[in-house]
Order: C-alpha cells, then structure tokens, then sequence
C-alpha cells in the first residue's frame, strides 16, 4: 500500500527540526542582546568591563600567600588561586583525619572518648561555618603580639595576635632527582605487595603485603637521598624536547589543532554508529540520533575554523608554553643539582622597623587564613565523622562478632574486617 508524504509543515521530522533550531536561535539571540545591553549600560556608567586590570598594579597588599605584594592583578589572583589549593589540600587530608578518629571515638568502648566525640558532632555541625570562622578569628585576635620570645615553643612554634608560625618543610635542590628513584621504589614496592599477597592466598600464611611494600619504598627513600645525582642526566633529554618543540612549525602545529577538532567529532560519530550496531546491522537511527550527529560534526567544524581563523596565535602559545615547560623541568633536573632532596625552614621573628614580626622563613598562617582553615576542617570533620561511624554501623553485628570469636583485638578488628568493609 502506497502512503503520500505528508507536506512539510506536517512532516514530525521536519517540524522537530525547525522547531529545535528556531529554539537555538532565539537562545543565542536573547544572549546577544543582553550581553550587549549590559556592555551599553557599563560603558555608559564609564565601568570599564575589559581584561587590562590583569596586567595593572592592584595596589594593594595580601595578608598571606606566595607574593603579598603582586604586581599585576593576575599574579593577584593566582596568589587567591594557589592560597585556595593550599586550604583545599591541607583541609582535606586534616579532616579526613580528624574526622575518621572522631567517627572511631563515637563508636569507642571508653565513656569519655564517647561522650566526648558526641559533643564534638552535635555542636560543631549545628553551628554555622561563618560562625565558627569569626569565632576563631576574633580568638587569635584576643591572643598577646609579637615579641621576640614569643612562644610556645620559641624558635619552632609561635602563635600570637599575627596567627601561626611554625617549621615549613620545602623541596630543595635535589628533590625532583630524589623523586625518580621513589618512583622507581614505588613500582618495585607494588610488584612486592602482589607477590606477598599471592604468597598469602597461596599458604594462608601473614606475609604483610602492605608493610613489606612500605619497607621497599623506605628503603629506596634512604639509598635516593644519596645517590639521587646520577638522575641528572634527565635534565638533558627534558632540554632536547624543549628544543624540538621550539622547531615545530607554527602553520603545521595550526593544522594539526584544527584537524583535532574534526578528528574529535569523527571519531564520537564513529563510536556513536558503533553503539547502535546490533547483530543484524545498523538499528534503525531515530531523529535525535540525526541531531546529535549533526551537532557533533558542527561543533568540530566551528571548532577547526575557530582554531584557523579567530584563533591563530593558539599554535604560537603551545610551542612557547610546552617549550617553557621543558625548559623549567630540564632546569630542575639538570644545572649540577646535587643538594639534599627536602630542608626545613624554622620560622623566626624579624623586627625591620618599631614591631616584630613573622619572618618569611617558617610556615606563617595569618588571622583570617588560620580561620578559614581551622573553621573548614573542624566543621568538615564533624560530617566526616558521621559517615564513618555511619558505615562501620552499617557492617553486620555478625562480623564484629566473629573477629571477636576469633580472639581479635578491637584494634585489629577495625583495622582488617570493620573499616575495609565500611569503606565500601
């Protein structure tokens, strides 16, 4: 039975078609003319909306971070950005911690250490973060100034109304060197956890696995720290690839890049078709595969032009950026570095002028970034300890039970039957 095709304004693919793309259109119309509107009425107010603040002298000061005095507004906002991955990965690791020792003391068979964790959670998760932070700011505020002789512990730790001082630890001279023998230790350490741990299965017998594979990655940490020079030679082969990307031609680079961006959208419409493949062939493709197929061989082409035409210096800042990069790595592993891998730097008092204060030698929290710090892990930690307690609950009472039966310690238990399974 022959069927008439329907005209077009009552054909469902079409109409879904036009109708889609009207959509689109109208979307990025309506961003147009607002973005518009908001530059008008900004140049109309003399508020300049442009990125020349980025390489302009902020004049002001930071309270903390690796240039307190920046001299451009980006290098300001990459101290922001490098103060804020300092918080981050600190906060995380010291409420992990905190927060698994609290989460432990919930559930611990001692009265005190119990009660003591309850009240820890239930305060500190029903107070406000903000709240928490002032309190802790105007703590350290209230605390005496500077002296000379400020303690607790002077020469090592120093705590006032100017916040926290204490030892940093840093990399020195010959870390990165250091570095590629841990590396290797730590894959000679890994070959020796499978084998303790086949070793285990096999016999049934303790093999320590972990604790044999910490001991390797020690003892390459001890042997490294000595014979770490005669990594040296890496700088070499980090110059060479300086070099050879600095000669890689700008136009081939530009093409390359364009290209990427067809290749990327050929090879999703690739996997796309591959995933509709059934025994019998093809599946039959539904109007939505069409558009998305479409919408990826678009983006790819708008993406090559743009890499061709709007962008063209982007193949200039790859070879600069990756021979740059090179450059430094070659830098810090070459140039003679024979140094001890880590230091330490004790914090001192300096007096410049009429008031002491902190030297740039230790590990120097201010007032507000010591609160931020102290307010994040002790708030995160109370939440973190709730899951903790939560998931060793949520262990069978019968494995407790068993590990005790077995004449396990509490500690022991914990440590090889509770936690692992409550860290599913």
């Amino acid at each position: 039975m022959h069927h008439e095709r329907p005209p077009l304004y009552r054909d469902v693919t079409v109409v879904k078609w036009v109708v889609q793309v009207v959509a689109l259109l109208m979307v990025l119309g309506t961003l147009w003319f607002l973005a518009g509107q908001a530059g008008d009425n900004l140049r109309a107010s003399n508020v300049p909306t442009d990125y020349d603040f980025l390489s302009v002298n902020p004049g002001i000061d930071l309270s903390s971070g690796i240039d307190t005095d920046p001299d451009t507004g980006g290098r300001a906002l990459w101290v922001g950005m490098v103060n804020t991955l300092r918080m981050a990965a600190a906060g995380i690791v010291v409420a992990t911690l905190f927060g698994v020792l609290v989460g432990l003391s919930r559930l611990s068979n001692n009265w005190l250490l119990r009660k003591l964790g309850s009240v820890y959670v239930e305060s500190l998760r029903n107070v406000p973060l903000l709240v928490q932070i002032l309190f802790y700011g105007a703590v350290f505020a209230s605390l005496d100034r500077v002296t000379t002789d400020v303690g607790p512990i002077n020469g090592w730790f120093h705590i006032s109304n100017k916040g926290l001082s204490m030892p940093r630890v840093h990399i020195a001279d010959g870390f990165y060197q250091w570095a590629v023998v841990l590396i290797i230790g730590l894959v000679f350490a890994n070959l020796v956890r499978k084998r303790r741990n086949t070793q285990q299965d096999a016999t049934g017998a303790e093999t320590y696995p972990l604790l044999s594979a910490f001991g390797v990655v020690v003892f390459f940490a001890i042997v490294g720290w000595f014979i770490h020079p005669i990594f040296g030679f890496i700088g070499n082969i980090f110059d060479g690839a300086a070099s050879a990307i600095s000669a890689l031609p700008e136009n081939v680079l530009q093409l390359l890049i364009a290209g990427s961006s067809l290749g990327a959208a050929a090879y999703w419409i690739r996997g796309f078709l591959n995933s509709r493949r059934t025994p019998a062939g093809l599946a039959r493709l539904t109007d939505d595969d069409y558009f998305r197929m479409i919408f990826a061989a678009a983006g790819g082409l708008l993406g090559a032009l743009f890499f061709l035409v709007l962008w063209p210096g982007l193949s200039s800042w790859f070879i600069n950026s990756g021979s740059d990069f090179f450059e430094v790595l070659g830098n810090k592993f070459g140039g003679g570095r024979s140094g001890r891998p880590v230091d330490v730097a004790l914090p001192e008092i300096v007096q410049s002028g009429k008031f002491p204060n902190y030297g740039p030698s230790g590990l120097n929290f201010s007032i507000g970034f010591a609160a931020v710090f102290f307010g994040v892990v002790f708030y995160t930690a109370a939440f973190i300890a709730e899951i903790v307690r939560g998931g060793i609950l949520a262990v069978p009472k019968g494995q407790t039970e068993a590990a005790a039966a077995l004449g396990l310690r509490r500690s022991t238990a914990l440590r090889r039957v509770i936690i692992p399974q409550a860290a599913r």
